[in-house]
């Protein structure tokens, strides 16, 4: 394994380990492609490679490819940490902590649907945290177009639904 190639990894490694919730394809492209330690297809490369050697988990949700760290990434990282530059682990930290609450909110409110076996359409409504989802919900609606309405509304009031749905059981 070339060193770049080992450097790209152990910094997807660090930016999936400093965030407490996967993070997307296009999150980790922002950061490694806009300062320019490598390009998309190396970048893509790189993330199979790690999702081969269980080093990460992707999950793929309406299109968007979602990224966490799994235990052998985590052990990875703790030996080969020092591998990283310290200005490269600034700059990493720097961008997660200026953007954290924007890809927090990308990546926790997710909402997709498939079709069922019946005709209709089956619309998953999730909440994710690092370590539990507080709230996963399927519903069954008649039509596609209402699918698809149902994931953005989902999106745009996931709080005051789940808000509700707990005041009325509890």
């Amino acid at each position: 394994m070339s060193e770049p190639i080992t450097l790209y990894k152990l910094i997807i490694l660090y930016m999936l380990d400093k965030a407490d919730f996967p993070l997307t394809d296009a999150q980790i492209s922002d950061f490694i492609l806009n300062q320019g330690y490598t390009d998309y297809f190396t970048l893509h490369s790189v993330l199979g490679d790690l999702e081969d050697s269980q080093m990460i988990q992707s999950e793929t949700i309406q299109d968007c490819v979602y990224y966490s760290i799994k235990d052998g990434g985590t052990e990875a990282l703790k030996y080969f940490r020092h591998r990283i530059s310290p200005s490269i682990r600034q700059e990493a930290d720097r961008y997660m902590s200026e953007n954290k609450v924007r890809m927090r909110d990308e990546v926790s409110v997710l909402a997709d649907y498939y079709k069922t076996t019946s005709g209709d359409y089956a619309v998953r409504c999730l909440v994710k945290e690092k370590f539990s989802n507080p709230i996963d919900l399927t519903i069954t609606v008649a039509t596609e177009s209402q699918a698809k309405s149902a994931c953005r509304s989902w999106r745009e009031h996931s709080q005051r639904i789940y808000q509700f749905i707990m005041e009325e059981l509890l």
